[in-house]
């Protein structure tokens, strides 16, 4: 391992850490899902999920800028209030977790329409690992361990319940959604 290895793997640099490796699996995942849809013919997804995941990254970024804001001005710490740091965290965190669920449930569920079995069940399973994918986005930015053992089962439960019931991920997140553009709406 190099010096930058050596730099960015050291204690200091925990956070930027995090960060990297999030976005270097979010490429990694987005490239070999592209490559298993293409021959599935649902390439589609891979794109929509990319466009997803850059949202992803923005309302993170500024969920926790703007959590940390409000901490700061209730003087809210891990020290001197520490049930109202971690339960704030963990309230956006979770809220974030949900929210992508729901996009790849919904994402997921517009792919289904005429596929086969082998089809389906290899696009639920790209759903479950882009809900995985997207725990490690937000861990990024809220990475207690706390915040990591509750977000991953209630982003895979969530997965599960959107997928069975899709109305309910439309009526929770529908109204965020709709302001994204559908890539198909560009053709």
């Amino acid at each position: 391992m190099g010096e930058f290895g050596k730099w960015l793997m050291h204690e200091d640099q925990k956070d930027l850490w995090e960060i990297v490796f999030a976005s270097v699996l979010n490429i990694v995942f987005l490239t070999l899902i592209a490559l298993l849809l293409w021959p599935l013919g649902s390439p589609w997804l891979a794109w929509r999920l990319a466009k997803g995941y850059s949202v992803l990254w923005g309302v993170v970024y500024f969920a926790a800028m703007l959590v940390n804001r409000i901490q700061d001005y209730f003087r809210v710490n891990i020290y001197d209030h520490p049930d109202a740091f971690v339960y704030s965290n963990l309230a956006v965190s979770s809220i974030l977790q949900i929210g992508w669920s729901a996009f790849a449930a919904l994402t997921v569920q517009s792919f289904l329409a005429g596929a086969s079995l082998w089809i389906m069940l290899s696009l639920y399973f790209v759903g479950v690992l882009s809900c995985l994918v997207a725990f490690y986005v937000v861990s990024a930015f809220y990475q207690g361990h706390v915040y990591r053992l509750i977000t991953l089962p209630l982003a895979l439960v969530a997965y599960i319940v959107f997928n069975v019931w899709p109305a309910s991920g439309r009526v929770l997140f529908g109204w965020f959604f709709d302001h994204i553009i559908d890539p198909f709406d560009l053709f």
